[in-house]
């Protein structure tokens, strides 16, 4: 019988985090790595990916570091496979990467408006479609992919594209959980809210008050708690759960 420590432990594990060299995708690696996880950390940001990686090794555990653009199918094919060899498998495939601009959809250009589709949608499908062939092939596996309250309610807050591109991301998820299923394989995805980050924080004092008036607990995510539900899915306690949702954001939308 499995005990609840166990349930949630990652040891002998292997993942795979797109967008780690900073945010969330940083938090998310340390978290994966904390339960006991070996940890492949992506980025389009060399320098910084690899600095989160080091910091990894530094507390005692096992991470390596790639440069990737997730809109490039031949790079990430690239990156997954050196995880592949290095861990002689994945078993956890977190989709992170993402664009987050605010401009108003007055003003979207169709290049900018292509880029933040192309990162936030075409890449989680890139990852999903390469990991799920992965893991169909193995038997087992988890996918997480990283949605947003933006896919699933309006506000002035984010860009219309974001929101599009993060409303696919669940569309997504759905579609991969359903066509992995039979092969032992969930895909599950998070939809955070207002989560803590050097963009949230470069906001005004003022606005930050009033974003964070409108969430019913009173105060901003943090994201060692994503992490902790990304841990959450990736473990053995969620073996039951696919194609769910799971909303963080601290009750701005009830359901």
């Amino acid at each position: 019988m499995s005990t609840p420590s166990s349930l949630f432990s990652l040891e002998g594990r292997s993942a795979f985090v797109t967008g780690a060299g900073q945010g969330l995708g940083a938090a998310i690696a340390r978290g994966l790595a904390a339960a006991g996880a070996r940890v492949m950390l992506t980025d389009i940001d060399e320098h910084g990916v690899e600095g989160m990686a080091a910091c990894l090794r530094d507390a005692g555990h096992e991470a390596i570091a790639m440069p990737l653009d997730v809109r490039d199918e031949a790079d990430f094919w690239l990156c997954f496979d050196a995880a592949v060899q290095r861990f002689a498998g994945v078993d956890v495939m977190v989709n992170n990467a993402a664009r987050t601009p605010s401009t108003s959809l007055w003003d979207i250009g169709a290049e900018e408006w292509d880029d933040v589709l192309a990162i936030n949608l075409r890449g989680s499908f890139f990852g999903c479609r390469i990991a799920g062939r992965h893991m169909r092939e193995r038997g087992a596996g988890r996918i997480v992919n990283l949605g947003s309250i933006a896919g699933q309610q309006a506000s002035a807050a984010t860009g219309v594209h974001y929101a599009a591109s993060k409303a696919g991301v669940i569309a997504l998820t759905r579609a991969f959980a359903q066509e992995l299923a039979p092969h032992g394989v969930t895909v599950n995805a998070v939809a955070p809210a207002a989560v803590r980050s050097p963009m949230l924080e470069a906001m005004d004092e003022a606005r930050q008050r009033t974003l964070a008036a409108g969430i019913p607990l009173g105060r901003f995510g943090e994201p060692d708690e994503v992490a902790a539900a990304v841990v959450y899915l990736a473990s053995p306690a969620a073996a039951f759960v696919t194609g769910a949702t799971l909303d963080l954001n601290g009750g701005r939308l009830m359901r």
